[in-house]
């Protein structure tokens, strides 16, 4: 033990011991629930890999939410950090129906943010135009209810749990968690702009801390940070919250037990990044809640899972565009060299180029390093948090036909924004998940047989072909509308404000550069227009894909050398500009007082009209003589007669698809340890020591759970098992009927 680690600890258990005074500015109150969704069968959203079909649980996703209200019942916000690739314009219409049919016009979409984590690990199907769900087989509901739910529920529980508290703010460079991975289209930045920054990353966390004002102890905290969701791979089929959803859960464990513990504790104190992976396990270990008795039969008996601390940790997404968590660099498959700079290919061949995680070539690994240097980050801050927000609550939001926004350039020059489309750069995918087409980051040029391909599909305007350039454009998706419109145009910006800090809400990606210039322009808009109400300590946030998603906002001058952001920036090589202009205006609204007259025009609800081509799972049976729950591969036990710490044992169960129902709230799997002649719940799905994954056996129509748990090093010894929860239907028409098995008991020491 350090020294240094035991003044740290020492420090952070002070605060709750004897916390500082704190006002109770506003009403605050936070929020989460299980948005994970169906974990067989379904396309991943984010890689547009046809292969990567969910086949079980890395760890469960969530929908966290935060409502800060002032105090004597004014204006109020409601900002939810989701577990997804990104925000649905579909989600947040059905969210804010029916928030509409609890609170009536309380939450509505003014003050109510949806943001996405923008993990590539979660189901898809949620997604209402055509371009985002072609992969997906279309809408799926179950996957999209799940999602509804969750943000619905988090907003009610919230809501429920307000009561005047205060919100401390603190921000710290976090440098080891992203690297560019377009740095040659960044390099076509202006150099004089360029020499301002000391990365070609953002490395600025924000934090904000929100605390009871009774108890004087934080109920939750919310980060903003730019890195992107592709720690997990395009080959990984595990259901996972990437590096933002385990900072998360690394985040929450820490606070419940740190709450939860007057003690100091040896396995507590290693809390620095090389010591982290102790600490934790042991945080993962102590959630014991109780284990359900075999044999339950309702859905019910599935809900094991319980915080019992209440606190609620986020870690959201900003301009995250062109930064990646494989932080090594990209290198050749073939050779171990590093791709070509400007192309990101290999020989010419893009999809041997591909990014490194700090955990290379094991992507949990570099999901857990990636997701711990954000928690160590946001709990120095957190610790450490003393500037208190105060002032008015506020917010503004209008909607923005983006397909004909004119542009107010430098020097009198007018330009205009233009329908959506992509450039070849986009079919060539990114260090993260290259594409599969033959494409490359950078062309510029069509060959004669995709032209063929693309014009067979909707061949582009003359306008659409000279409003896009330099941008080739290969899919004219803002013209295509068959069977429904496959790119949004009308897209939402909105502003939120709690006293001197401003969230931008923007519906896509900004890159590092877009996102600085927008920050920059915001705030001096801000400080321009007002008595000093904003200044220079004004924190102007970045909360990308919120409320809808339309794709990747680069740089004009990025936008030149079209590598997979730019050739996926939607609306043309104005695109930023149009962000820039219109957000300046909710700005100046918001400092002068002055209400939104014209909302603009409202998205369409295509739920409608959805194409769904994935069928639900539509009943089944075990073999003669076995039972679901049964086991197919019990544990199979060491020569040495018991597991050590790293070990993985691992137990296979008869299981059919877990669709049937998807135990939100609760858990497929359980690591359960003998205490006192009762069995007790230690590890569940939820955890990233235990792994649930399905299958079906080749050959069969038969489905098998395996369980697999890494022994953490600080579990402890003893007599453990495992137990698998499921549910089935006999007949497409049967009710849902439910099972439990267990495996045989097992030793650790």
């Amino acid at each position: 033990m350090y020294p240094t680690h035991f003044i740290f600890l020492l420090f952070s258990l002070l605060i709750y011991a004897f916390p500082p005074p704190s006002t109770a500015d506003y009403l605050i109150g936070v929020g989460s629930y299980d948005s994970t969704g169906p974990a067989a069968g379904v396309n991943m959203m984010g890689y547009a890999n046809l292969q990567q079909n969910t086949a079980g649980i890395h760890f469960r996703l969530r929908a966290r939410a935060f409502i800060v209200a002032e105090s004597s019942g004014g204006p109020r916000i409601a900002f939810v950090n989701l577990d997804a690739g990104m925000a649905s314009q579909l989600v947040t219409i059905k969210v804010l129906e029916r928030l509409s049919k609890r609170f009536g016009k309380l939450y509505n979409e003014d003050n109510v943010a949806i943001s996405g984590t923008h993990t590539h690990a979660g189901p898809g199907g949620y997604m209402q135009y055509v371009v985002y769900s072609v992969t997906s087989l279309g809408f799926i509901p179950q996957s999209f209810d799940a999602i509804v739910t969750a943000i619905e529920m988090s907003i009610v529980q919230a809501h429920q749990n307000l009561k005047p508290g205060s919100i401390a703010i603190n921000t710290g460079d976090l440098d080891n968690a992203g690297v560019n991975r377009s740095p040659s289209a960044y390099l076509f930045n202006p150099p004089d702009e360029r020499a301002r920054y000391p990365r070609n990353v953002d490395t600025l966390m924000t934090l904000l801390k929100f605390v009871d004002g009774t108890s004087q102890r934080s109920i939750g905290a919310f980060t903003w940070f730019a890195t992107h969701g592709t720690s997990m791979s395009k080959d990984n089929t595990l259901i996972s919250g990437d590096n933002k959803g385990a900072a998360a859960r690394f985040f929450e464990d820490w606070f419940t037990s740190t709450v939860t513990n007057s003690t100091i504790d040896s396995d507590l104190i290693e809390i620095e990044t090389d010591e982290i992976n102790v600490f934790i396990n042991r945080a993962t270990a102590i959630k014991a809640t109780g284990g359900q008795p075999c044999g339950k039969t309702t859905s019910q008996a599935f809900k094991v899972r319980k915080r019992k601390s209440g606190f609620v940790g986020a870690f959201c997404q900003s301009n995250v565009g062109d930064v990646s968590p494989n932080v090594l660099g990209a290198f050749c498959s073939d050779s171990g060299l590093p791709c070509d700079f400007n192309h990101s290919s290999c020989h010419g061949d893009e999809q041997l180029c591909v990014g490194r995680g700090p955990g290379y070539p094991d992507e949990i690994k570099s999901t857990k390093i990636i997701a711990e240097r954000q928690f160590l980050k946001a709990v120095e801050l957190f610790t450490s948090a003393k500037e208190q927000l105060t002032g008015k609550i506020d917010y503004r939001h209008v909607y923005l036909n983006f397909t004909d926004i004119k542009v107010s350039l430098a020097g009198g020059k007018t330009a205009s924004t233009c329908p959506a489309a992509l450039g070849p750069g986009f079919a060539a995918g990114t260090t993260d998940g290259p594409g599969a087409f033959g494409f490359q980051q950078g062309d510029q040029k069509i060959n004669e047989f995709w032209k063929l391909v693309r014009d067979s599909i909707k061949k582009p305007s003359d306008y659409q072909i000279d409003c896009q350039k330099p941008k080739s454009v290969l899919l004219s998706t803002g013209e295509m509308f068959i069977p429904y419109a496959w790119a949004p145009a009308i897209v939402p910006i909105q502003i939120l404000r709690i006293g001197k800090l401003v969230i931008l809400s923007v519906p896509g990606e900004f890159t590092t550069m877009s996102g600085r210039r927008l920050r920059e322009s915001v705030k001096q808009t801000l400080i321009s227009n007002s008595n000093g109400e904003f200044d220079n300590d004004t924190h102007i946030v970045i909360a990308g894909l919120t409320n809808t998603y339309s794709q990747y906002i680069a740089t004009p001058e990025e936008y030149e050398q079209q590598r997979y952001e730019a050739a996926s920036t939607l609306y043309g090589p104005h695109t930023l500009s149009a962000y820039i202009q219109e957000f300046n205006k909710l700005a100046e609204s918001i400092v002068r007082g002055r209400k939104i007259i014209t909302k603009g025009p409202p998205p369409p609800d295509l739920s409608s009209v959805q194409i769904k081509l994935l069928l639900d799972p539509s009943g089944e049976s075990p073999p003669p003589g076995i039972n679901f729950g049964d086991m197919k591969r019990d544990v199979s036990i060491p020569k040495s007669g018991s597991f050590s710490k790293g070990d993985k044992p691992i137990a296979v169960f008869w299981s059919p698809n877990p669709r049937y129902d998807l135990l939100s709230e609760g858990t497929y799997a359980l690591v359960e340890m003998l205490q006192e002649k009762r069995w007790v719940a230690s590890y569940d799905d939820d955890d990233f020591s235990l792994i649930f994954k399905w299958n079906v056996d080749n050959g069969s129509s038969n489905g098998f759970a395996s369980l697999e748990w890494e022994v953490p090093d600080t579990a402890s010894n003893g007599v453990y098992r495992f137990r698998h929860f499921g549910s089935f239907k006999r007949t497409i028409v049967s009710t849902i009927e439910y099972f439990t098995g267990a495996s045989s008991a097992f030793t650790v020491s």
